[in-house]
């Protein structure tokens, strides 16, 4: 049987103008409580059979004071830890304060407007019986483990706080690797633009597409020593037999990571495809100028060294013939001559 609390302000859920906490509960007899009273919190912690997960969602202009009092108060956390927890300012990193631990992971996305890379930050306190998570922004995968759990309450949260982590963890590798193959579509569609029509845009595009390519990769370094900590260091609230799903996880971490790295390369093949098409379309336009130089050369030369003055007083010598004649003689010259050095560049495939 599930027991609701009612969504008050007593409850598990906030004003939408505050911070959002959500809290659900099964407690040791197996009820599933969805949205459990936050003042019981304490009631729920004593419970060492049963399971907590509290959530809070934050503004974004800052942490408010309620959540601040919920860790602090309620949950006794270390003050460091609650600011660190409070700050989005740290790389993914993993704390052991003996009875809990403090993770803190990011989850990747890729701005489809800008190709910016976007990092949601995911801090977590880990305890025995409970796993409390924090963060400003909605986050899809947190909501779709509620609702995975609201659609089946008695087995999503019977394996214990840290097999939820577990499955928090894997779904946020892989948004991360959605991230990643938003990146290597558009670099697919980068590379058919300069083939088709290179332009600056589409070099700074390569760029901006590697620049997120490289935080990203710098992003999975330490979130791979997390995982990796999970899944081998003794940590008190992380039980033995689940240590293998979080191995589990970091091989999936692991394998990104190496096709993170092939992303840099495909960004540098990339970038030396627009520089080779740039490079042959301005040997192109050089031709072009040259042939259409060497086309009128000789006009040049006819013009230059007769001095052309049909209609004036003289010529520059003394012509045996009509100046009309030797005007339009001079002017069939002058137009053949282009168009048998243009026949002599075809036959010699010239372009």
């Amino acid at each position: 049987m599930t027991a609701l609390a009612g969504a008050t302000p007593q409850g598990g859920t906030l004003n939408p103008s505050g911070p959002k906490v959500r809290i659900l509960y099964r407690d040791g007899a197996g009820t599933m409580h969805l949205d459990w009273p936050r003042e019981d919190l304490e009631t729920a912690l004593r419970d060492a059979d049963g399971t907590l997960w509290l959530d809070i969602e934050d503004p974004e202009d800052g942490p408010t004071r309620l959540a601040e009092s919920i860790l602090q108060d309620v949950f006794h956390f270390h003050p460091l830890a609650i600011e660190d927890a409070l700050k989005e300012t740290h790389i993914p990193k993993i704390d052991d304060w003996d009875d809990y631990v403090y993770v803190v992971f990011h989850t990747s996305a890729i701005d489809p407007w800008t190709d910016d890379l976007v990092l949601q930050e995911l801090d977590v306190f880990l305890g025995s019986n409970y796993l409390v998570t924090y963060h400003t922004g909605a986050m899809a995968y947190l909501d779709e483990g509620r609702q995975a759990i609201e659609r089946d309450p008695r087995d999503r949260m019977k394996d214990g706080a840290d097999h939820l982590l577990f499955r928090f963890l894997e779904r946020s590798v892989d948004q991360s690797l959605k991230a990643i193959e938003v990146l290597d579509v558009r670099i697919d569609d980068i590379q058919d633009q300069i083939i088709a029509r290179p332009s600056p845009e589409s070099l700074q595009s390569i760029f901006r597409i590697k620049r997120s390519a490289i935080h990203l990769q710098k992003t999975f370094g330490p979130q791979r020593e997390v995982l990796n900590k999970l899944a081998r260091d003794p940590y008190k609230p992380v039980r033995l037999e689940h240590r293998v799903y979080f191995r589990d996880v970091y091989d999936h971490i692991v394998r990104i990571h190496d096709i993170s790295e092939s992303l840099r390369d495909l960004i540098a093949g990339t970038l030396d495809t627009y520089l080779s098409v740039m490079s042959n379309r301005t040997n192109e336009i050089m031709k072009t100028l040259t042939l259409v130089t060497v086309m009128f050369m000789p006009m040049s030369f006819i013009v230059g060294f007769w001095g052309m003055n049909f209609f004036g007083e003289t010529l520059a010598f003394q012509a045996p013939l009509p100046k009309a004649l030797l005007f339009i003689a001079s002017l069939i010259v002058m137009c053949l001559s282009p168009i048998l050095m243009l026949n002599y560049a075809r036959r010699h495939k010239w372009f």
